[in-house]
């Protein structure tokens, strides 16, 4: 059914515990307690701002426990918070902040469309512009001090990023209110303040993707900023995600990058991929566990010393250590944690916020390349009726008056694969898609703060085969090594998927490996390269495929099946395997419950048994005629039936052609028969 469409990586929706929305799962116990919305919001109220701040702070704590959040959406919580954005005290506007942005993120995407009906915007707008008018008279000479201005700020730019990319009402308000470049001030704060620059770059890479509406706003400044990044040289694992999601942000806004700069900018995004890339997180994460151990073994010494000359800790000190972990115990009980946001952990983590930073960029450099590959482009007619706009949609500076040809989806395939080929991502790439190092593994097993990395660097290799797929998709095989090279990755593979029984069970592993040896074999095949898996591997990998509940991974298990069967329908002494085969994509054919997996099935039967000696000897002795007349009208009937309801326009195209294709392939069948 042709080449799978790779498809755009989007941000996952993340509460304060940095936790999938879709994955807060709350003890039995917590869910019969009373929410104290009533009480909380009635303290809203008060004429005491410590009073306001208690309150704040308790509702932001609250709603990170799911089932809290109806009972503050009843009693009004979004519109009540929303003037504390610009309360008198700044210890109420962050934490009145810090309360939405956690609603926002505990929620579900029509709670932030709650908040934009709610015009939480609008005091959210003019918070965000106080707080960059007062950046520089709030400074703070000592270093190591808080500046509470930009920490007001950090948390106004976090809630913004969840609306924005929850509710496309908040992006509209977004691109007309001129936020781009309050965003970007606080992406320029990062060589003081890097905590707060994270979060805008966050934002700024949400907020660009697939929105051209704001190309015209983003002007020689905006770029100048994000090359100031670009070019920042401190070598710590913050910076490193900086520059990442920065990178991530020029490439979704190089349609107003002129036309002189083009080439040199491209080079730049591509190159802080690569050192992202390049940076063993294997070896790194061992030595930051190491660290943090040190730096304990020194801060129990000294507070040792500390207790003996200051005696017990007071109330109030046990308070504070309470305050400081709010995310590690709720209600006394013990709360699995998978943090995503190295911002959101508790203080004193330094080593494990470097090493959780490191895995998200990574990760995030891997979903960057991803969608560098995407073939999303408009046609070519599209580009000439965009290029050929009236000078009045153009933006400051004359920046978006088309582009040039370097950024074109004639040319742009071309520049891009010459970048990535230059810094070496396909090896990059193949080499992230390994398995975590076991050292690595076990260090993060010894401490529940870090066991969550594990998921993380699992992730980054699933996110690295999905990579590898759409690299094998966009080039040809000579810029990647040649024949050797690609017979290599396919061995490679095969020991991914053979060598690991646990991890051939997780869905996102196989949905990601599958994809990636579908489309390697399929190059292998297109250029006549030997194939290395083993009939016995092939059915193997079939065989857990179709097992899988991810259609996609199904449709790519049968495809593996056709591509593999049409190149040893070539050879001589096959039959028996395409037997094997033919059988199995019958199976398919015949058995799954959906419809285009039904469809790749006889697609990839269409190519093995389409010509040769091997293929007829081999379709005889399956009866494969009669059992594809028996399957005609029931596949004829599921087509009519559920077609309609529950597939989309391209995908009943498709299997419209399928179908007519079924019974052109019958005659062909009748005629081989009558030989």
């Amino acid at each position: 059914m042709g080449k799978s469409k790779t498809t755009k990586f989007k941000r996952p929706q993340f509460n304060t515990a940095g936790l999938p929305v879709n994955a807060v799962k709350e003890e039995e116990e917590q869910a019969d307690e009373d929410c104290p919305a009533l009480e909380l919001l009635e303290k809203l109220e008060s004429p005491s701002a410590d009073v306001r701040e208690f309150a704040c702070a308790s509702i932001s704590r609250v709603v990170q426990l799911s089932q809290n959040i109806p009972g503050f959406l009843q009693r009004d919580a979004v519109r009540k918070l929303g003037p504390m954005l610009l309360d008198r005290s700044l210890a109420v506007r962050e934490t009145a902040t810090g309360a939405l942005r956690n609603l926002s993120a505990c929620g579900v995407q029509e709670v932030c469309e709650d908040m934009v009906k709610h015009d939480v915007m609008t005091p959210l707008t003019a918070l965000l512009r106080e707080c960059c008018a007062g950046f520089e008279s709030a400074a703070v000479p000592m270093k190591d001090q808080k500046n509470a201005v930009e920490d007001v700020a950090n948390e106004a730019v976090n809630l913004l990023w969840n609306l924005c990319e929850s509710s496309s009402q908040a992006l509209s308000v977004f691109n007309k209110s001129g936020l781009l470049d309050v965003v970007v001030q606080c992406l320029e704060r990062h060589p003081d303040n890097v905590e707060l620059a994270i979060s805008a770059a966050h934002c700024l890479h949400t907020v660009t993707e697939d929105n051209p509406e704001l190309l015209c706003s983003v002007n020689a400044a905006v770029l100048a900023a994000l090359e100031n990044v670009l070019l920042s040289s401190q070598a710590d694992m913050a910076h490193t995600l900086l520059r990442t999601l920065a990178a991530g942000t020029l490439w979704n806004v190089k349609g107003s990058i002129p036309a002189a700069r083009q080439a040199q900018m491209l080079n730049a995004v591509v190159a802080t991929l690569s050192r992202c890339l390049d940076l063993d997180a294997g070896a790194l994460i061992p030595k930051l566990r190491e660290a943090e151990d040190a730096r304990h073994k020194s801060s129990t010494a000294a507070a040792d010393l500390e207790d003996q000359a200051a005696g017990e800790p007071t109330p109030e000190d046990e308070m504070e250590e309470e305050e400081e972990a709010p995310k590690q115990k709720r209600n006394g009980k013990a709360v699995k944690v998978d943090s995503d946001f190295s911002d959101l952990l508790p203080r004193g983590k330094e080593e494990l916020r470097e090493a959780t930073a490191l895995l998200t960029a990574q990760q995030t450099s891997l979903e960057i390349i991803v969608n560098v590959c995407c073939s999303d482009d408009p046609s070519d007619d599209e580009w000439e009726e965009e290029s050929s706009s009236d000078e009045s949609d153009m933006g400051p500076d004359g920046l978006c008056d088309g582009l040039s040809n370097l950024m074109s989806p004639l040319c742009l395939s071309a520049e891009v694969h010459g970048a990535l080929i230059n810094h070496s991502i396909p090896e990059k790439v193949l080499k992230k898609t390994e398995f975590p190092p076991k050292e690595a593994l076990a260090v993060c097993q010894q401490d529940p703060s870090w066991r969550r990395l594990i998921k993380k660097m699992q992730r980054i290799q699933s996110r690295a085969l999905t990579c590898l797929h759409s690299i094998l998709s966009a080039m040809d095989a000579e810029s990647l090594g040649g024949p050797a090279a690609l017979q290599e990755a396919a061995q490679h593979l095969s020991k991914l998927v053979f060598g690991n029984t646990e991890a051939s069970k997780e869905e996102e592993f196989l949905e990601a490996v599958i994809s990636a040896m579908r489309s390697l074999l399929q190059m292998l095949a297109s250029k006549n390269i030997p194939q290395c898996m083993t009939a016995e591997q092939l059915m193997s990998l079939s065989e857990a495929a179709t097992r899988c509940d991810v259609v996609s991974v199904r449709v790519n298990a049968v495809a593996i099946l056709g591509i593999t069967g049409g190149t040893l329908a070539k050879e001589k002494g096959t039959a028996a395997t395409l037997e094997m085969i033919g059988r199995a994509l019958l199976q398919v054919a015949t058995k799954d419950v959906d419809l285009v997996v039904n469809g790749e099935a006889l697609d990839a039967l269409f190519d093995v048994f389409a010509d040769g000696e091997e293929a007829e000897a081999a379709a005889k002795n399956i009866n494969l005629l009669t059992s594809l007349k028996t399957l005609q009208p029931v596949f004829k009937s599921k087509i009519r039936k559920e077609g309609r309801g529950k597939y989309n326009p391209q995908q009943l195209c498709v299997l419209d052609n399928i179908k007519v294709n079924l019974r052109r392939f019958i005659g062909y069948l009748e005629k081989v028969v009558k030989k």
